[in-house]
């Protein structure tokens, strides 16, 4: 097995400077680094990860907990973990999924965390590790999303772009930080066409989103956008839709809010705001190491651009 004596010999350095280029690249010349690496590589190295976190007090486990009750399986959390296990991997970190708040099983450096409620508040303040949370809070937690008030703008702006009269909102029936900014992108750009906005908020199931549309489209005007807060609840405005007139896009429009699957499967495919959910994954990672690794340094929050998808749904 090579050691880190073989690398030093063959790169003619000390095996001082090779255990700093492993572990503080920061401190060890680009030049000097590289060719340690390249020597580590031709000589087939592989680090003892678990010597070296026992060194270092560490476990190399992350803990990514689930807290709301939701189907893993779903792509919009797959997509999300590949991001994150990806990132992690590269630092020699494990992913430990947790569906519970048991923090006793197993140790771990520090936490990331999905589907935080305001019920939660009170638990993620006595979490004594590092932990980042994937979704806005109003707690000042340090969090990474997508950027919920643009994608919106963007959404009801295109609406406007594509000559539809009226906007309405289908929103989601909570009154938590991602939704209040989804709301607030789409009032905000009504207002600013100095028009009136119209919200109607539902639990997020298709089905709940189809039987408005079937029992009150005949109470709706033509030539009308419906600018949903998430793609759930598109996919059953747009099924409604198309039950009661046939086709969609023309006379009533649909944009939902996602872009991680349902826009794939719906007939005809969903315009959308696509999250990008591996790109959130990774930042995740990025974040809570740098606060694993830094825990003196104060960090900003990150909001991540969407993306407006065009399909089939709108003009």
């Amino acid at each position: 097995m090579t050691t880190l004596e073989d690398i030093a010999k063959a790169a003619h350095v000390s095996k001082m400077t090779v255990s700093r280029a492993i572990n503080h690249p920061e401190q060890v010349r680009d030049e000097l680094k590289i060719n340690i690496f390249k020597v580590m590589h031709q000589l087939d190295y592989r680090p003892n990860v678990a010597a070296k976190a026992l060194v270092r007090n560490r476990t190399q486990i992350i803990k990514f907990f689930i807290l709301e009750d939701i189907d893993i399986t779903e792509p919009y959390y797959m997509k999300l973990m590949v991001g994150l296990a990806e990132r992690l991997a590269k630092q020699q970190y494990s992913l430990q999924l947790m569906t519970d708040r048991h923090l006793d099983i197993g140790g771990s450096d520090g936490y990331l965390i999905t589907g935080m409620r305001a019920k939660d508040h009170e638990w993620l303040s006595r979490l004594e590790l590092p932990f980042v949370t994937f979704g806005e809070n109003r707690w000042h937690f340090n969090f990474v999303d997508t950027n919920n008030e643009l994608g919106t703008q963007m959404a009801t702006q295109y609406a406007f772009s594509r000559h539809y009269e009226h906007i309405i909102f289908i929103g989601m029936a909570v009154q938590e930080p991602y939704e209040l900014s989804r709301e607030k992108g789409y009032t905000h750009v009504m207002q600013a066409q100095g028009m009136v906005p119209e919200i109607k908020r539902f639990n997020n199931h298709s089905r709940i989103a189809m039987h408005y549309i079937q029992t009150q489209l005949a109470t709706i005007p033509a030539n009308t956008c419906f600018v949903c807060a998430s793609d759930r609840l598109a996919f059953g405005v747009e099924k409604g839709i198309l039950e009661v007139t046939g086709s969609v896009g023309n006379n009533y429009g649909v944009i939902g809010f996602d872009g991680v699957f349902l826009d794939q499967v719906a007939t005809p495919k969903l315009t959308t705001i696509e999250q990008p959910m591996l790109d959130l994954g990774t930042r995740c990672a990025d974040m809570l190491l740098a606060k694993i690794n830094h825990p003196e340094q104060s960090l900003e929050d990150c909001l991540l651009k969407p993306r407006l998808k065009l399909g089939g749904s709108t003009r």
